[in-house]
């Protein structure tokens, strides 16, 4: 049932992703509206711990959309992992008479949640903070349109050197266990090859691309590589091809963890923006437990159980597409 809040907290957890920002923005002001109080929590579960609480208000979080990062920080905590860790942090929680938390964050943001909720009873939901689009139950996260422009924007630029010198360039994005980055930064920057954690057997492909290039007579390539790849990370790939290949000039480019910084898109504002005010009013009508996000323009709401353990799969026939178009 619809319950009254007077107090709710917000932090950010895990990775930080553009739009992180925008989020915490739309909660303040939403909450704001509805004649609630904000507290935010500082460096997430950590700050949580050690009381790291501050009371926001409109002016908390001016001027702070077009921000990436997260201005309430981020942190891990081991000491979260105890049941010792998460009574300190029920104890701080009930100090400030915190009565719903909206918790932003990816897969290890979502399982502290649940288990603070489960033990405390406080109702918590969460919504999507990471760039890499792993998280089942919403089409996209916020921060992974930001991180796609990012990554196609700095290898556009590496293609210019790649074409004058005649190189072949091998370039790793992020993406730890998934290859919604590089499946879709490979199609939007025309690689001739790209290798995921999803898909086995493109070690054979790309040498056999490379063994075939000479009669395409096509004199530099651009290789995208998931971090996550299970046949090796860029520096391995590119290794193997330059022992296969010696006549071939190869360099590695790796984009780290410029992807996930700089300004949010439009894109990512506007997603973020949008889950916000939804957190703080699935809250006002009494629910818990949930991972907002949304579904073919369709705001959606799964538990925390599911969002932890389900995996959304990559789309079959975009890969099918990218290697098409990679001929």
């Amino acid at each position: 049932m619809p319950s009254t809040l007077k107090n709710i907290a917000v932090f950010t957890s895990g990775g930080d992703a553009p739009g992180m920002n925008a989020a915490i923005r739309a909660v303040v002001r939403t909450a704001i509206h509805e004649d609630i109080n904000v507290f935010g929590i500082y460096r997430g579960y950590y700050g949580m711990i050690h009381d790291e609480f501050k009371a926001l208000d409109s002016f908390s979080v001016a001027n702070i959309i077009q921000r990436g990062g997260t201005i309430l920080k981020s942190a891990r905590s081991e000491e979260f992992r105890t049941a010792e860790g998460r009574a300190l942090a029920i104890q701080n929680l009930r100090k400030h008479k915190i009565d719903a938390i909206v918790a932003i964050g990816g897969n290890g943001t979502y399982a502290g949640a649940q288990l603070l909720g489960e033990e405390s009873g406080i109702p918590i939901v969460g919504l999507p903070g990471t760039i890499d689009n792993d998280i089942y139950g919403t089409d996209f996260t916020i921060g992974y349109d930001t991180a796609l422009n990012n990554a196609v924007n700095a290898i556009d630029k590496i293609r210019d050197t790649a074409d004058a010198h005649e190189r072949v360039f091998f370039v790793e994005v992020m993406g730890r266990d998934s290859g919604f980055i590089g499946l879709n930064v490979g199609m939007a920057v025309g690689a001739e090859s790209i290798l995921i954690p999803e898909i086995y057997d493109d070690k054979e492909k790309l040498l056999e691309y490379f063994k075939s290039k000479n009669t395409r007579q096509k004199l530099f390539s651009i290789v995208i590589v998931t971090e996550g790849n299970k046949e090796g990370n860029a520096l391995d790939l590119a290794e193997e091809v330059r022992t296969n290949f010696p006549y071939l000039d190869i360099r590695v480019s790796i984009l780290g963890h410029i992807q996930r910084g700089g300004s949010p898109t439009a894109g990512d504002r506007l997603l973020a923006s949008k889950l916000g005010y939804e957190a703080v009013m699935q809250l006002k009508q009494g629910n818990r437990g949930k991972a907002l996000g949304y579904r073919k323009g369709e705001l959606s709401q799964t538990p925390f159980q599911d969002a932890i353990q389900e995996y959304d799969h990559l789309d079959k026939n975009l890969w099918k597409v990218a290697r098409v178009l990679s001929l």
